[in-house]
């Protein structure tokens, strides 16, 4: 279990970008001691009874949204979830005048998700609400790098390993498009992983070595070579312009997550996934659901502790009493 001293002062999460090591453990150690919860028969607790979570999505999500949702109600909290497609952002109003509004009902917590990057800290400098990043377009999604990394964490006696330190991690698919793959290199870094990004040229940060302090593998066979970790990314064509590879079935047979390329990697070597999968496009449907390998499903789950970490956290800063 990663280890470091109980920290925890800010009064957003905006990214990984800039979390110690000590703030990451104590958010994982917070979550670990929460998820029991989850196991109740009852999974209720009164913890944030009093408190009131918006969730403001700007894009479609069912896993996030239903994940922050559960998150808040299992601990008491009142959650309203604002559906854009018929709120007055329909009618023309900017995120400020919708936030600004929202706020003066005086929520604790506002949870947003919104497809431009750098929305999340626009919001956080001009508004007193506490901001949580459920995903700002290409840039950063924070709690789904601490629920991989929570889940990594937890596979640690299986990969022979009672650390991060050196852990060769490879990060595989559309890293251009991905916030996940910039929050996971990040975070992974942090805590002292090596870290691949695997794909083809036209779906790879400009500069990604440089920007990112990771290897850089444009050969899916090298780039699986040893690792104890393969991070699968969703292909996001809702985000392509243009043609950033030649077809489906060229892709799966180039970048795809076979059982052969599995092979590849580390005989332990463990296979996460950020959701929603295509199968057969990123990752074959043997892998995606072999309970030896695939830890997809551990994700889901701890990504409910994770977002309940959170909040509580975000809550807890901001008592008076």
């Amino acid at each position: 279990m990663i280890s470091g001293h109980s920290t925890w002062n800010r009064k957003h999460l905006l990214g990984m970008e800039g979390l110690s090591r000590d703030e990451i453990s104590t958010l994982l150690e917070t979550a670990a001691s929460i998820r029991e919860i989850n196991r109740r028969e009852i999974k209720k607790v009164p913890t944030l009874r009093g408190r009131t979570v918006i969730n403001l999505f700007y894009e479609n999500s069912t896993r996030t949204r239903t994940s922050f949702e559960l998150a808040g109600k299992r601990m008491s909290a009142d959650v309203i979830n604002v559906s854009v497609a018929t709120s007055s952002v329909a009618k023309g109003e900017t995120l400020y005048d919708t936030m600004a509004n929202l706020e003066a009902m005086n929520p604790d917590v506002v949870v947003v998700r919104h497809p431009q990057s750098g929305a999340n800290e626009f919001l956080a400098q001009h508004l007193d609400t506490a901001i949580v990043n459920a995903g700002d377009g290409r840039h950063e999604h924070p709690t789904q790098a601490l629920l991989d990394i929570l889940t990594i964490d937890d596979n640690l006696p299986r990969l022979g390993r009672d650390n991060f330190e050196g852990m060769e991690v490879a990060i595989c698919g559309d890293s251009l498009h991905s916030r996940v793959a910039r929050s996971n290199a990040i975070a992974l870094k942090t805590l002292g992983a090596k870290v691949r990004f695997v794909g083809p040229p036209t779906l790879m940060p400009t500069r990604a070595e440089e920007a990112f302090g990771v290897k850089v593998y444009h050969d899916m066979d090298e780039g699986l070579d040893g690792v104890q970790v393969v991070m699968m990314l969703r292909l996001q064509r809702e985000r392509m312009s243009g043609g950033f590879f030649p077809s489906i079935r060229e892709y799966f047979e180039f970048w795809g997550l076979s059982r052969s390329r599995l092979a590849k990697a580390a005989p332990e070597a463990i296979v996460m996934h950020p959701g929603p999968m295509n199968r057969g496009v990123e990752i074959a449907s043997d892998v995606a659901d072999d309970p030896d390998r695939a830890v997809i499903l551990e994700q889901v789950a701890n990504g409910l502790a994770v977002r309940m970490a959170i909040l509580y956290r975000l809550c807890a800063g901001r008592r008076k009493d």
